[in-house]
Parts: structure tokens; C-alpha cells; sequence
């Protein structure tokens, strides 16, 4: 019996995965201004953009792929692989490319009829959007909008108000480009061509029709969207350091079968020690990966069988959790088997260590993550965790 997450054929996400591999040497040759910029070079940014990586989860209806869950995340963790700014911008653009299933039709296509659509969203802080005639007016500034350089529209929440009093109702809203005010302040360590700077809106209207709530009703069919908001945000960049740790892995195999440290006659690769870590490395890291999976697909199960989610959410944000975990832990192992040369600019497992860790320090990865799993267990009230 196949899954609901296994219920696409795979055709689609290998071609897009050949796809990301088809780009290694382009994004090789100007890895160099990644740090320097802030942003991918265009070119690049449109070559992405022509694979269709920013549109993974829009609707077959809207000219989309419309992937599965399992499907996305493949395709995300072979872009992390290839470079982890890379598999960051797909995660995030081709994961708000659901907002297709969350619009009207026409909006959703006076979106994403362009080939260059790539919707920013923020959930770092939350907006105001005051009720007028026909939408909303909305004033607020959003951190770690990733992809903001190229940004076509911008998606935060937002708190309503009416009347000057607040409603409780939480929304997200969008607005092209020349309406938002970006902020260079995305000046980092790691992930540094994501261009996650701050973006801003100043009474800003936006029409009712590309507006919905913060737990839409899905105007397309399809399990994924109706996956709760605060579990379909993790997902679309907790493989992220996984595909980031699988693509350290193979440039230390790669080389580890003929290297030798300095003064060393001994090859990596004929070490018992070297062959013991790589694999712990792989058990870890494909065991992490498939509980990812699993977890994801029981939640699926969950929505389509229309029983209680908390477990499933809970247990969902763990595998979030450990699956960054797990790669961080990979990827120090594995810089520490390559010893020195793995801290110089020129080796590329200087930048998959940056680009891991700060990747993992997103929310969605946070270690809190295992509190609420412990309260889960022991029976404790979870009104209060976020998850």
C-alpha cells in the first residue's frame, strides 16, 4: 500500500534533483561572492529560478510540480548538498510556492505567472494589519527574510486589528516588491548568500484577495496544505543541514581515498579509525533522515485520517531537531578527520560547517524542541509549548 507521501511519482523530483547537480559548476565558480555579496549572483538566483526550484509545492494546477512532502524534501536536501545558501533559498522559495493552495486562483497566478516568483516570508516577529475598505493597511518589519534580494512578494504575519482594537485574529498577507523597504543588516557568519535581511511595510494596502488566515482553508486539493502552519514552516528547511552534511561527507570521501595528512603514509581510506567514523556517520545521519520522513508521513496520515495532531506534531519537531543535530554532529566529525585543511577558505568543508550551524540555529531546530517532547511523554500540560 503506498503512502500518502509516497503517492507522486518520484519522476518529477529526480529530474529537479539532475537538475541541482547540473548547476555544481556554475555555483563552484562563484562560491567566492557568496560572502562578500549577501545574495546569490542573478544569474544564478535565474538559473534556480528556470529549473523551477522556487515553485516545488505550487499546485499542478497552477503550472506547479505540486511535490510530495518526500518528494520536496529530496530535492531541497540535494540543493543543501550541492551548497547550503543553495538548498536554503529552494527550502524556503519552493516551500511558500504552497501559497498556491492557500489563495484565490487569480491571485495565486498574479504571483506566479512570473518565472522569477520567489515569495519571502518572516515569521520572526508578527506585523499590524488594520482593517479598512477592501483589505487591510499593514505596518511592521520581519527579520530573516531569506531571499529578500530577490524577492518578488513578501508574506508576514500579521496581528488584525479593527477599530483600533485587536481581534485575535493572526493573518499573512502579500505584497509585491515595491511596496516593501529591505534593511542591509544580514551580515554573518554562515548562510551568507541567503540575503536574510530585515524587510519593512509602512501602511501598506493589501487587498482582501492576497490575504489569508495564519491556519488557511486550502483552496486547492491535497493533504499538504492543510499540514498545521507551525509544522509546515520546520519542514521546509529541516532537511537543510542533512543535504549540507551528506555533501561534507562526499567531498571527504572523495578525496579521503587517495589523501594523506602531512607526514602520514597512510591513505584515509585504509584507516580503520577513518572507516569506523564514516560509519557511525552514515547510521546517524540515514537514520535521522528517515525519521524525518516518518514522521512527516505520520502526520500526513493524521490530517487525512482527521485524528488529533499533538503527538504527531511533537514528535515531528523532534525529527527536526535531531536531524540538524545529527548532521552538526557529522560534519564536526568529519572536519576532524580531515584535520587543518579543513579550516582553510579554500577547502569546502569550511563553508558546509558554517552554512550548518547556522542553519541549525533557525527555530524550527531548536532544542526546546526536546522539552516538549519529554512533557509528551511524561503526560505534562503542553497548552503553553510551542510546536
Amino acid at each position: 500500500m503506498t503512502s500518502l507521501a509516497e503517492s507522486r511519482s518520484s519522476v518529477t523530483a529526480l529530474e529537479l534533483a539532475a537538475g541541482v547537480h547540473g548547476l555544481a559548476a556554475a555555483v563552484a565558480e562563484h562560491r567566492g561572492e557568496f560572502d562578500s555579496n549577501g545574495r546569490l549572483p542573478d544569474h544564478l538566483f535565474e538559473q534556480l529560478a528556470a529549473l523551477g526550484l522556487f515553485r516545488l509545492l505550487l499546485p499542478t494546477s497552477l503550472d506547479g510540480p505540486g511535490l510530495s512532502p518526500l518528494e520536496f524534501m529530496d530535492v531541497v536536501e540535494a540543493a543543501a548538498a550541492l551548497d547550503g545558501t543553495v538548498g536554503w533559498l529552494v527550502g524556503n522559495g519552493g516551500g511558500m510556492a504552497r501559497a498556491g493552495g492557500y489563495l484565490p486562483a487569480e491571485s495565486a497566478r498574479e504571483i506566479f505567472d512570473d518565472p522569477l516568483a520567489f515569495v519571502v516570508s518572516s515569521t520572526g516577529a508578527v506585523g499590524r494589519a488594520v482593517r479598512v475598505p477592501g483589505g487591510y493597511s499593514v505596518t511592521g518589519r520581519w527579520p530573516f527574510g531569506s531571499g529578500s534580494p530577490h524577492g518578488t512578494w513578501f508574506a508576514p504575519v500579521c496581528a488584525v486589528e479593527e477599530g483600533e482594537h485587536a481581534t485575535g485574529e493572526v493573518i499573512f498577507v502579500y505584497a509585491p516588491r515595491k511596496d516593501v523597504l529591505l534593511h542591509d543588516n544580514w551580515q554573518v557568519s554562515g548562510l551568507c548568500a541567503t540575503g536574510s535581511v530585515d524587510f519593512e511595510f509602512v501602511d501598506v494596502f493589501v487587498p482582501d484577495r492576497l490575504v489569508h488566515a495564519f491556519q488557511p482553508e486550502p483552496t486547492q486539493p491535497g493533504t499538504l496544505y492543510r499540514l498545521p502552519t507551525r509544522s509546515i514552516f520546520p519542514w521546509t528547511v529541516a532537511t537543510v543541514p542533512l543535504g549540507i552534511a551528506a555533501g561534507a561527507i562526499d567531498d571527504f570521501t572523495t578525496k579521503g581515498r587517495s589523501a594523506k595528512r602531512h607526514g602520514d603514509s597512510v591513505p584515509f581510506a585504509e584507516r580503520e579509525l577513518i572507516q569506523s567514523q564514516l560509519g557511525q556517520i552514515q547510521a546517524r545521519t540515514a537514520a535521522s533522515r528517515a525519521y524525518l520522513r516518518h514522521t512527516m508521513t505520520t502526520l500526513l496520515e493524521g490530517i487525512e485520517a482527521g485524528t488529533d495532531l499533538e503527538a504527531s506534531r511533537v514528535d515531528f519537531r523532534l525529527a527536526c531537531t535531531f536531524a540538524s543535530q545529527s548532521a552538526l554532529w557529522a560534519i564536526n566529525l568529519v572536519t576532524e578527520m580531515a584535520g587543518a585543511v579543513a579550516i582553510l577558505r579554500s577547502s569546502p568543508l569550511e563553508r558546509r560547517e558554517r552554512d550548518a550551524r547556522a542553519a541549525a540555529k533557525h527555530v524550527a531546530m531548536s532544542p526546546a524542541a526536546y522539552i516538549t517532547g519529554g512533557k509528551l511523554r511524561l503526560g505534562c500540560d503542553l497548552s503553553n509549548a510551542s510546536f
